[in-house]
């Protein structure tokens, strides 16, 4: 009965996730946008983002720093997973037309006060980065990578945005100028960008022009410290064509003159000249592949390392787990073919039946409820929500539906499916609660809909506040937060409650046994059968399968790159919920020869211990990797954590649910194969 109703829950799954990816691939352009074309001359809009730094999680909006603006600021319009992210866009004071090289043109002149300027250092000392974007491509600089084992080999790839400032070496300071004692530093004011383009229909062939018009498919940036220098007085009318006294030549070349780098004072303030240069180059690269820059992978050697590390943990434990099994069978066997037997042969496996036979003297409380029955059904039927709902992003993302192109997509699709699966988990919920004999139906489905995401968005909203306090970009607007309460109220919500009135339609599981009406003695267990010793072992064999694959996803968010290798973390994925189930149902089997019958729980709990070990090196890394200062900074702490322990809770739900589920399912074959007199 338990395979029957799974049976019939895969199959409304699967038939759900075809039909998704049917409405979802129709008028859809991989990886994400549709290219555009733009003619010779025609302006093209450079669009300003964040600023994101790997010393502290913390983003700020690109205008919170008193930056050249436009006449007007514009903000463009975002999704969900955008608004989610923090990733918000404005229209800046940068322009330019297609293939028209410009050199030394002035963005703006801007007087700083002396709290300007400290604001500006601040930003300097914990190495902000400046994003900005381009017909959906996002600036960066190229870099040359050098694999440690190769030095002599090496690859070009991208470190997304540009530097605001740098701190100027001890030899730099006099040549600057600077008399102070402590650290000197300096902004980038000066961006020379190069656009590379691909003309239309050139199959691969440069050609001096193409009627159709060109693609982008490059935007790269190199930033200069340059103190501007003019002559007379500034004739603002003249801006973006003021000539400056430090660029070379007439019209300027895009060299420059001798000059001192300009200094960030934040005792007396000061004047700073903002500029830019505008390359066009024209590029071998063709649209569809612009991003391959950006998804280069430099350590997929450790990747496949870790996957068969993982890989050999999954087979130890499958070996162990087939032991039991094959026990187990041996003994039924040998049950069915008693009347073949000899007398001695029949004495002999009487002895061993007797000594090996702990697990079935706790038939008559196995399957007796547990307390909290409610919570953990709930819990159930949430850990079911979030694996569909993982492996329907997982299938899209490795197929490609989720490109970083498509900005915040991958997000989007994580709520819009989770949303959507309420159904079956309200259906799963249903079915176990009605198994541990949990009359209150009502309150099981509303609690399935609200558990879950009530602490998610507690913790979500109590973030918020606080980069609300500190106008942080990282604060996520009112109104998204309406959108998140309607789709959870008004579409999740419901379908949990559809899901567990057809659950609740259903007959109840039924099992292998009776369960007796008084509860057996549990004897003394031994030390390392005890919960917390059981619960740290299950938890320490599954985090060891993908801790790898987890320092690089942090890695990834930390130093804000883009995390594109779906393909290893699905296998990792399906590394980790085998070896859930697998650890679990060693574990369970142990405790019930000792005739501990407590499973229920302990399997929940024991499998999903490895979100515990998931959330403690997450904070081992963000005391290794962030800045000092922000060790003591209640907003980027809270924002850290908080993100954290939302994650981490997911994976406990998730993978508890995997644990007990495997264990339920193995539990009732164990017991379906005996004879109870």
């Amino acid at each position: 009965a338990g395979e029957t109703v799974v049976g019939v829950t895969m199959r409304q799954v699967v038939a759900l996730a075809f039909a998704l990816c049917v409405v979802q691939s129709q008028g859809f352009y991989l990886p994400g946008v549709a290219p555009r074309a733009f003619k010779d001359g025609e302006a093209v809009q450079m669009k300003v983002q964040t600023l994101v730094s790997t010393e502290t999680p913390l983003q700020f909006d690109y205008y919170q720093l008193p930056f050249c603006e436009p006449r007007k600021i514009h903000d463009l319009p975002e999704n969900l997973g955008e608004a989610l992210a923090g990733e918000k866009a404005h229209t800046s004071a940068f322009k330019s037309r297609v293939k028209v090289n410009e050199y030394c043109k002035v963005l703006c002149r801007k007087n700083y006060t002396p709290q300007q300027m400290e604001e500006f250092q601040d930003f300097a000392i914990l190495e902000y980065r400046v994003n900005m974007r381009l017909d959906n491509l996002p600036v960066a600089e190229m870099i040359n990578f050098a694999f440690e084992d190769k030095p002599d080999k090496t690859m070009q790839i991208y470190n997304l945005g540009y530097a605001l400032g740098g701190k100027l070496a001890p030899e730099e300071k006099a040549a600057a100028g600077s008399k102070a004692e402590s650290d000197t530093y300096v902004l980038n004011n000066h961006l020379r960008f190069k656009i590379k383009y691909h003309p239309v229909d050139t199959d691969g062939v440069i050609t001096e022009g193409s009627p159709d018009g060109s693609y982008i498919v490059g935007f790269e940036v190199m930033p200069f410290s340059i103190k501007h220098s003019y002559y007379g007085k500034w004739n603002a009318s003249a801006v973006p064509y003021h000539p400056l006294t430090s660029c070379a030549g007439t019209p300027p070349n895009g060299r420059f003159e001798r000059h001192q780098p300009q200094v960030i004072d934040p005792t007396e303030g000061g004047q700073v000249i903002f500029s830019y240069d505008i390359e066009w180059e024209k590029s071998m690269v063709k649209w569809a592949s612009r991003w391959d820059v950006y998804l280069q992978m430099t350590d997929d050697n450790i990747h496949w390392f870790s996957i068969v590390n993982s890989f050999v943990i999954l087979v130890f434990l499958t070996g162990i787990v087939a032991l039991i099994m094959l026990r187990i069978l041996r003994k039924d066997f040998a049950r069915y073919n008693e009347m073949a037997l000899t007398e001695e042969e029949l004495v002999e496996a009487n002895r061993e039946m007797r000594e090996e036979t702990g697990w079935k003297l706790v038939y008559g409380d196995v399957f007796r409820p547990p307390p909290l029955a409610r919570i953990l059904a709930v819990f159930v039927g949430s850990g079911f929500q979030l694996f569909v709902m993982t492996i329907l992003t997982l299938c899209f993302a490795t197929l490609g539906f989720l490109s970083p192109a498509n900005r915040g997509a991958l997000l989007s699709s994580v709520l819009v499916f989770f949303v959507l699966m309420g159904l079956p988990a309200g259906y799963m919920s249903a079915r176990f609660s009605k198994l541990l004999k949990e009359e209150n139906q009502f309150k099981t489905a509303f609690l399935t809909g609200t558990l879950f995401p009530g602490v998610c968005f507690a913790i979500f909203f109590a973030v918020n506040i606080i980069a609300w306090s500190k106008r942080s970009s990282t604060a996520v607007p009112f109104g998204t937060l309406m959108v998140l309460a309607v789709l959870w109220f008004g579409v999740s919500l419901p379908l949990v409650f559809f899901g567990a009135f057809l659950g609740y339609k259903k007959d109840a599981l039924t099992v292998p046994v009776q369960t007796n009406p008084i509860p057996r003695q549990i004897p003394p267990q031994l030390w390392y059968l005890q919960l917390p010793v059981s619960v740290l072992m299950g938890g320490l064999l599954s985090f060891g399968a993908v801790f790898v694959e987890m320092f690089f996803i942090i890695s990834s968010i930390w130093q804000h790159r883009f995390y594109y290798m779906f393909g290893f973390l699905a296998l990792v994925f399906a590394i980790l919920i085998i070896t859930c189930a697998e650890i679990t149902i060693v574990l369970c089997y142990l405790h019930l020869c000792a005739e501990e019958y407590r499973w229920w729980w302990r399997s929940f709990l024991t499998s999903g211990a490895v979100a515990g070990y998931m959330w403690f090196y997450g904070a081992y890394h963000y005391f290794t990797r962030a800045h000092p200062a922000a060790h003591y900074d209640a907003l980027a702490s809270s924002v850290y954590f908080g993100y954290l322990t939302i994650f981490c809770y997911a994976v406990w739900v998730l993978t508890g649910f995997i644990g007990f589920f495997s264990t339920f399912q193995f539990i009732v074959k164990i017991y379906g194969s005996i004879k109870i007199d």
